[in-house]
């Protein structure tokens, strides 16, 4: 028996899993269960309140970060996604010279420290400003349009990694099908590519949004006075008086969180498994 899948093996791994499990989510949980404490952030527990999560829901300065954060997640996710699916296409059905740097270069960003993104965005921008000033007297400043900018850098490896074990196992014999019964290419793309895509579409934008919500080293750079939810929410750490809304609805944002990575998961496996089933059963995997 290999001892990678002995009883013995199985047990000291399902251990560490437990182990790890609990060590990266326990204290989330527990910061949940204080969100609920008729007091201060701490223990022992004063009594049960959701009175800090109705006092976050009439805080305007944190609504409003909040909502930049959901303004700058959903158009970076947007774009990231489109640039994803193109670069997908590129490297899964297209030759040309240079693939494999250009491969390893666009997946750079995997490996790459936010902060130095954060920085490098940071002096370029305002490299880029000082220019047009010079120019033109006009500057595109900081703000929400950066972090944008700088999001989308990081999302495009996530998202491409997502489409492409779907887009490889998909035959190129569907289009060739659909040109032979006189589909163009934007007709083809359309109507027979995207359907088959939309699960890792889905996946792939509901993986960008929860990173580019909850990411804080480039935003911390880049958003100047427009501070989204994590950079907001680093500011008022300070405050104490703001903990207890800041717990809950950090709480809130977390549980969401999980849950799109889970669904994004879910559906990306669903997905490959049908589709895999599918084209096997026709000879096409």
């Amino acid at each position: 028996m290999e001892v990678a899948t002995s009883n013995s093996a199985r047990r000291v791994l399902t251990v560490f899993f437990v182990v790890l499990v609990l060590f990266l989510y326990l204290p989330i949980a527990i910061l949940a269960v204080l969100s609920f404490n008729d007091g201060d952030v701490t223990f022992p527990l004063q009594g049960f309140t959701t009175e800090w999560y109705s006092r976050s829901l009439s805080n305007p300065s944190l609504l409003a970060a909040l909502r930049r954060s959901a303004i700058v997640a959903t158009a970076s996710s947007a774009i990231a996604v489109t640039l994803g699916t193109l670069v997908a296409f590129a490297l899964v059905r297209r030759r040309f010279v240079g693939k494999s740097v250009a491969s390893a270069l666009f997946f750079s960003p995997l490996v790459v420290p936010y902060l130095v993104f954060g920085i490098s965005l940071l002096v370029l921008l305002t490299a880029f400003d000082r220019f047009l000033a010079d120019s033109t007297g006009y500057v595109i400043g900081l703000g929400l349009h950066a972090v944008v900018i700088g999001h989308v850098v990081v999302s495009l490896p996530y998202t491409a990694l997502t489409i492409i074990p779907l887009l490889e196992r998909l035959s190129i014999s569907l289009e060739e099908a659909a040109q032979d019964l006189g589909a163009g290419p934007w007709h083809r793309f359309r109507r027979v590519t995207l359907p088959l895509l939309t699960p890792a579409l889905f996946s792939s934008f509901l993986i960008a949004f929860t990173l580019s919500f909850d990411e804080y080293a480039i935003a911390s750079f880049l958003a100047g006075t427009q501070a989204t939810w994590p950079v907001f929410l680093f500011g008022q750490l300070r405050v104490p008086s703001q903990l207890p809304q800041l717990v809950a609805v950090s709480s809130v944002i977390f549980f969401a969180s999980l849950l799109l990575v889970l669904t994004a998961e879910i559906t990306r496996r669903m997905s490959a498994r049908r589709y895999g089933e599918a084209f096997a059963s026709r000879g096409l995997a």
